[in-house]
């Protein structure tokens, strides 16, 4: 019996197990767990779990040795038993190394690939410039009709939609800086198509919601584009367009029909409509808005023939006007004021004058009369007045920019009209009764100085 087990107990050759163990080395970890290792290894006995765990990290070393040799070869790094590099190196990602353009072979001087015209989205080298490619005759794909090509851009035609978020800043805008110029260089970038006609309606439906200055601002807008962006068959269409709508606009703009015929009369005026324009709607109209917007042009332009000047069927207003022009206008204001003295046409004309920048010229010109009349009238009218635009259009800045205007003038004043400080210090005080200025404004008023002189030839009497 003890013959027989000597065999059982006997150790393996050597040449089996340096089989065994570079098998478990050169497979993967799962294929390590089903071999089985001999419990006496070199006459020692070891535990299957040791034995087993270091296989596994043989193999693991082996491994990682065969992953980075590609990325560490040439550079002398070595892997101990345990997987460590000898060298530190830091360790870098993948990623990393992709978007790097060095040579990863470990060789060369550490450059660029390709001079670094390699790699995903790069063109050549920097500085590099391509020559204009010729077209190969021989190319299979070559076609003759391509070399007489022009490429253009194409801007497509704007939709109504489109039209109005497009044109209404626009024409906005305009009535700000009020530059024609600059609107034709925006129409003219736009494809408008067949909405060209479309532009002078939207013009005057924004100008009727706004100001008389705007309604100016638009009859010369019309008169500009005529002929560079739209025809006069574009302008008469948009007129039409203007009529048929005029019922809507009424909702909106009570004074639409009204206002319709003065754009009427002043585009017949500009002649950017042909003068038979409103006769060929003679019998023809059912729209009472229609009729009543014929007839105002109608009645405009007989009156031009008269001698009045549609250039100004809009007014005066708004600072676009010279100043001499808006100095004019105050001085008939006044002058009006005067002889009627209502002082609520005296507001209305002021307020269409749009020129809030300005009123101190009004403030200046209403003092100067009152210290140039001879009468108590004037003195009662121009404090009435002051008082009513204090209250509703004037601010405190205007009306302290008037009187201080007035107080330095006063000395030249004087030499034309002898008692200017007497009235101008009753009418400063009167002033500051009623609340138009301030105790400050008040206390600056210039009086005239009350030193008495004595010369030789009046016997020492004082003057």
């Amino acid at each position: 019996m003890a013959t027989e087990a000597e065999p059982k107990f006997s150790n393996p050759p050597a040449a089996e197990l340096d089989n065994s163990t570079s098998n478990m080395l050169s497979g993967d970890e799962d294929q390590t767990e089903a071999i089985i290792l001999p419990n006496e290894i070199n006459g020692n006995w070891i535990s299957r779990e040791t034995s087993i765990h270091e296989a596994r990290l043989k193999a693991k070393a082996k491994r990682r040795l065969r992953k980075n040799s590609s990325r560490d070869s040439g550079r002398g790094d070595s892997l101990s038993d345990n997987g460590e590099s000898s060298r530190n190196v830091i360790p870098t990602s993948p990623k990393g190394k992709m978007l790097d353009r060095k040579s990863r072979m470990g060789k060369g001087r550490g450059l660029p690939k390709k001079g670094g015209a390699g790699g995903k989205g790069v063109w050549g080298t920097p500085g590099e410039v391509y020559d204009v490619e010729e077209v190969d005759v021989r190319d299979p794909n070559y076609d003759e009709d391509q070399e007489n090509c022009v490429y253009e851009t194409v801007v497509l035609p704007l939709d109504e939609g489109v039209f109005q978020k497009k044109v209404t800043p626009i024409v906005q805008e305009y009535f700000e800086h009020g530059d024609t110029n600059e609107v034709m260089e925006l129409l003219k970038n736009l494809n408008l198509g067949e909405m060209k006609c479309t532009v002078p309606v939207l013009a005057v439906s924004l100008a009727l919601e706004g100001k008389a200055s705007h309604r100016e601002l638009t009859s010369r807008l019309l008169s500009d584009l005529c002929g560079k962006v739209l025809t006069t068959n574009d302008v008469e269409k948009s007129f039409d367009m203007l009529l048929k709508e005029l019922p809507e606009l009424a909702l909106d703009t009570p004074g639409a029909p009204h206002l319709v015929g003065q754009f009427i009369a002043r585009a017949v005026a500009d002649e950017i409509l042909s003068k038979s324009y409103i006769e060929s709607y003679k019998g023809k109209v059912d729209c009472e808005n229609a009729r009543a917007a014929l007839g105002r042009a109608t009645v405009l332009l007989s009156m031009k023939r008269g001698g009045l000047r549609l250039d100004n069927v809009w007014g005066t207003g708004g600072g676009q006007r010279p100043v001499e022009q808006l100095v004019q206008e105050i001085d008939m204001l006044l002058k009006e004021y005067q002889v009627s003295g209502d002082v609520g046409e005296a507001e209305r004309c002021l307020r269409e004058l749009e020129v809030p920048h300005f009123h101190h010229e009004l403030v200046y010109k209403a003092i100067v009369m009152v210290l140039e009349s001879t009468g108590e009238t004037t003195f009662k009218m121009i404090l009435k007045m002051l008082k009513s635009l204090w209250e509703s259009i004037i601010t405190v800045d205007q009306m302290s920019r008037g009187f201080e205007r007035v107080y330095k003038e006063i000395p030249d004043i004087h030499l034309d009209v002898p008692q200017a400080y007497t009235v101008m210090e009753q009418f400063v005080e009167q002033c500051h009764q009623m609340g138009i200025i301030v105790k400050e404004l008040r206390d600056l008023c210039p009086s005239r100085g009350r030193k008495r002189f004595v010369s030789e030839g009046d016997g020492g009497r004082f003057k």
